[in-house]
């Protein structure tokens, strides 16, 4: 897993984010749009607006996308979130 992270911190640096979160904050759609988007990739790069962290703590609010999306917490730097998806469980045989 450690390797995983550290692969998808360095694809994520070319990436530009897919999804941003305004003053409506993590909402259904937005969650909904955010897992939409980690089936078709795999790493995914979220913006934080300055209007949604205002009264928010960045990393606690990172955490829970993470968590709300079943995804791991790449990285948290500033209002830039990177979430990896976790891979499919596999078929017990």
């Amino acid at each position: 897993m450690e390797t995983e992270i550290k692969k998808a911190r360095i694809e994520a640096r070319a990436l530009v984010p897919a999804v941003r979160i305004g003053k409506n904050g993590l909402t259904e759609s937005a969650v909904a749009e955010i897992v939409k988007l980690l089936k078709k990739r795999r790493v995914l790069k979220i913006k934080m607006l300055n209007s949604f962290t205002d009264g928010n703590d960045r990393k606690k609010a990172a955490e829970e996308l993470a968590e709300k999306c079943n995804a791991w917490l790449v990285e948290q730097v500033g209002g830039i979130v990177v979430l990896l998806r976790k891979p499919a469980p596999k078929p017990k045989a």
